[in-house]
């Protein structure tokens, strides 16, 4: 492209972007180790902030890097060209922020267009181009270092790989094609597809080194200083880069057959992105790099005019800005510190919640049950689980040995006296639950806070007979707790804004993602997956197969069946929660009389599994089913499902459970696991049109989850 249409081209771009952050190309001589008399251009991409802020490439950003990259060009005495990033940060791709601005195609395909024509130059310079990948690269941070010739990693970094397919994108910036020409096919689905569609899992710098997407490491402490003298004893010729050929025979299409099975596992179909990135990575077998990204280009374009995608971007932006600081939330001045933690309880939920309260807030941790042996067998859960943790060298020994001595036992609730926050985990019983606060309130100050992990129950009716109900909120976990992001903040009748507060500040201290919700029956992700899940049984109840029922919303691209589902949180709990909201809300929520004949059974679900692990249906199982004549297709049952989603969103926002429908979206995709390509849920209704035919009217404005109109 010529300097005239690339500058035309940014223009373009930077009037849509609005107010991108920029990223600066700052430039400096270096003398080149090994190299008597040479010099090296090193150019640092820094947006101004420290490292909480990730630099970011939007269309002005780029118009900065391409001058700097033509500047050095320009000279005849340079003979090498090095990029690299603030500390800790080399970038973390494109700045997003301004897509939602975009409102036609060729808007779309200039932004693919400028990354390609600027980080080519890297590709096809006249002097050895070099990226010294000090940290975090992502997406287009990556696919920058990959359009250099050579690079260097630090051991110390972390935050490595190609996001894009969790996003519902792909890689357009060139990395669908020079990927899997640098290490092979097999290994950049696992980069491209795998590792994105697997929680968005990142690469270490060793281990992007073992892949061969760095030519060397090295220790954190000293690594530009070593890079640079790699660099130069390359540029001298006193260190050469030999790398294997990939495979492009079978090996090739293998990889990318692969690459489906995976994409049809996790998005059963309904994201775009991965199978784009596929095609892409097939194409790069035989495609030369030019027709590449021509290729990328009209790809991108399309998609960044796609509803899917801009769902996925939509969802982004909910977990990156609004789950920072929850739509409600009292000033947080008011909040308590919180020196000392008690749990109520030595279960499971229980001993999981200590460990975490241990590792984040380093505070002494205290857990009681009805007897010892109850409380042994939590605190040997909590040791076995920071065992684990020391084996894996995810902690020190020092961090163990403290964690150790933070976390105690006993029966006796009076050793909460000097606890500043409590948290119950008892069996899911109201009056269970009444009763360990009134005992609680004996012992503890009046401004200790009184938090209850229950997933359905009041916490206003559960603090309504204490002295001080004010200081009561529910802080619901979802299970596994390490892992899951989400706590819904539960405000009661009388919940005061100091406890409010103090709980949210304990909340993000545990690193997790408070949505505040008011007191209802299940709050936000279990009453909507109860809702679900029960429209899903009336089906078979009715006489729809299993199977068929339970495959029938696989076009969604849930992370699991309902029924698999149902085997994860147990039938005895689902029952429960249906049965409470049946109370609550009557006949939408049913209460099936085969869910209730499973638990009678003591069944762990309604399948068992093969000795290799698949799931079937036992005869055992089927015996205890009572079904009807009245079967449904696929279709109807997805049709059935989605529309109960529908009303029963529209009331909850009636009744002001959370504050917005971005709310509920931001609550299933961290609780529950929601696809980012729908945005959660309510983008997918407003796209099929079921919230206008549903609730009378869509729940986020045109344009918020979907392309503007021009």
């Amino acid at each position: 492209m010529n300097p005239e249409d690339l500058s035309a081209l940014i223009d373009q771009a930077s009037a849509v972007a609005g107010d991108e952050v920029v990223t600066r190309a700052i430039s400096r001589d270096v003398a080149l180790p090994h190299n008597p008399g040479a010099t090296a251009v090193v150019i640092t991409l820094y947006n101004g902030f420290d490292h909480s802020r990730p630099n970011t490439l939007g269309p002005r950003s780029l118009g900065a890097l391409n001058a700097a990259i033509d500047a050095a060009l320009a000279r005849d005495d340079v003979a090498a060209l090095i990029v690299t990033g603030k500390p800790f940060i080399l970038a973390a791709g494109a700045d997003l922020s301004g897509v939602p601005k975009i409102t036609g195609i060729d808007q779309a395909r200039a932004i693919a267009r400028i990354g390609h024509a600027v980080f080519d130059k890297l590709h096809t310079a006249p002097v050895p181009t070099f990226a010294f990948v000090n940290g975090l690269a992502l997406g287009g941070g990556l696919e920058l270092a990959l359009h250099c010739r050579y690079r260097t990693i630090s051991a110390a970094a972390a935050g490595i790989g190609l996001p894009e397919c969790f996003l519902g994108m792909f890689p357009g910036w060139g990395g669908a094609y020079l990927l899997p020409n640098l290490i092979g096919a097999d290994k950049a689905v696992t980069v491209i597809v795998e590792n994105a569609l697997n929680n968005n899992t990142m690469l270490t710098g060793k281990a992007a080194y073992d892949l061969g997407i760095a030519d060397a490491i090295f220790d954190g402490a000293d690594f530009l200083e070593r890079s640079f003298d790699w660099a130069g004893a390359v540029v001298a010729g006193t260190v050469s880069v030999d790398r294997a050929e990939p495979d492009r025979g079978e090996a090739w299409d293998a990889a990318v057959a692969r690459g489906r099975k995976i994409a049809d596992a996790k998005t059963s179909g309904a994201a775009p992105g991965p199978y784009q990135a596929l095609e892409l990575i097939a194409a790069a077998k035989t495609a030369d790099r030019l027709a590449a990204y021509a290729a990328e280009d009209d790809a991108l374009a399309e998609l960044l005019m796609s509803p899917q995608l801009r769902a996925g971007l939509y969802a982004f932006d909910l977990v990156q800005k609004r789950a920072k600081r929850p739509a409600g939330a009292p000033d947080r001045n008011l909040a308590r510190p919180v020196s000392a933690v008690g749990i109520v309880g030595a279960g499971l939920m229980a001993s999981q919640l200590a460990l975490l309260f241990a590792r984040r807030l380093e505070v002494p941790v205290i857990i009681s049950d009805l007897d010892q042996e109850r409380v042994d067998r939590g605190l040997g859960y909590v040791r076995g689980e920071i065992d684990k943790l020391l084996a894996k060298k995810r902690i020190s020994p020092d961090k163990a040995n403290r964690l150790r001595a933070l976390v105690t036992g006993t029966i006796d609730r009076a050793a909460y006296a000097e606890c500043d926050f409590v948290i119950e985990a008892v069996f899911e019983e109201l009056e269970v639950k009444r009763g360990v606060f009134a005992e609680l309130e004996k012992h503890v100050s009046p401004e200790c806070v009184l938090a209850t992990n229950t997933s359905s129950l009041s916490v206003t009716q559960m603090a309504a007979e204490l002295v001080h109900p004010e200081r009561v909120v529910g802080f619901h976990f979802f299970n596994p707790v390490a892992v899951l992001p989400l706590l819904e903040v539960v405000r009661g009748e009388r919940t005061d804004e100091a406890t409010l507060a103090t709980a949210l500040f304990v909340a993000k201290e545990l690193r997790k993602n408070a949505v505040l919700v008011h007191d209802a029956p299940a709050f936000v992700v279990n009453r909507l997956l109860t809702r679900l899940m029960g429209e899903v049984t009336s089906a078979v109840d009715e006489g729809t197969p299993i199977e068929v029922a339970d495959t029938a919303l696989r076009p969604l691209g849930l992370p699991m069946t309902p029924f698999a589902l149902l085997q994860l949180v147990g039938p005895a709990v689902a029952l429960h929660v249906a049965e409470t909201l049946h109370d609550a809300f009557g006949d939408r929520f049913a209460v099936s009389p085969n869910l209730q004949a499973l638990v009678a059974a003591k069944r762990p679900g309604i399948y068992d599994r093969t000795p290799e692990g698949r799931p079937y249906v036992s005869e055992e199982t089927r015996a205890l089913f009572t079904v009807g004549d009245a079967p449904s297709t696929p279709e109807q049952v997805r049709e059935r499902a989605v529309t109960a989603l529908a009303e029963e969103i529209g009331l909850m926002l009636r009744e002001g459970v959370v504050a917005a429908p971005m709310d509920i979206d931001l609550c299933m995709i961290l609780g529950a696991g929601w696809p980012f390509h729908n945005g959660g849920i309510t983008p997918y209704l407003d796209r099929e049109g079921i919230s206008e035919r549903v609730v009378g009217q869509r729940f986020l404005p045109l344009g918020i989850a979907e392309p503007a109109r021009p």
